[in-house]
């Protein structure tokens, strides 16, 4: 089943956050996460407004999804979001196809 890490972030430091963003996409890359939504246009409907950003990677399976998030390539780059702004991440797993 696939995995999917959903994050919603509110930037308030833009130089450090920019280091954030130049380092984790190498520890999505490495446990096959795939972006499917980073940044883009998003409009709260419930629950008030959206966050600046709101991403969506896509992962093979959840356990994939764990092991990127827990691995030492993303945990070195989540020290540099850290302090940058708030964020909140979620990892779901997927349904089966219809």
């Amino acid at each position: 089943m696939k995995a999917y890490w959903i994050a919603h972030v509110n930037v308030t430091d833009p130089d450090q956050y920019s280091q954030y963003t130049q380092r984790a996409p190498q520890a999505f890359a490495k446990y096959g996460g795939r972006m499917l939504a980073r940044g883009g246009r998003s409009e709260g409907l419930e629950g008030g407004p959206a966050a600046q950003r709101n991403v969506v990677i896509e992962f093979d399976s959840y356990e994939q999804a764990l092991a990127c998030y827990r691995s030492p390539e993303y945990q070195e780059a989540k020290k540099h979001r850290e302090g940058a702004g708030e964020a909140e991440i979620v990892i779901v797993e997927g349904v089966a196809p219809l």
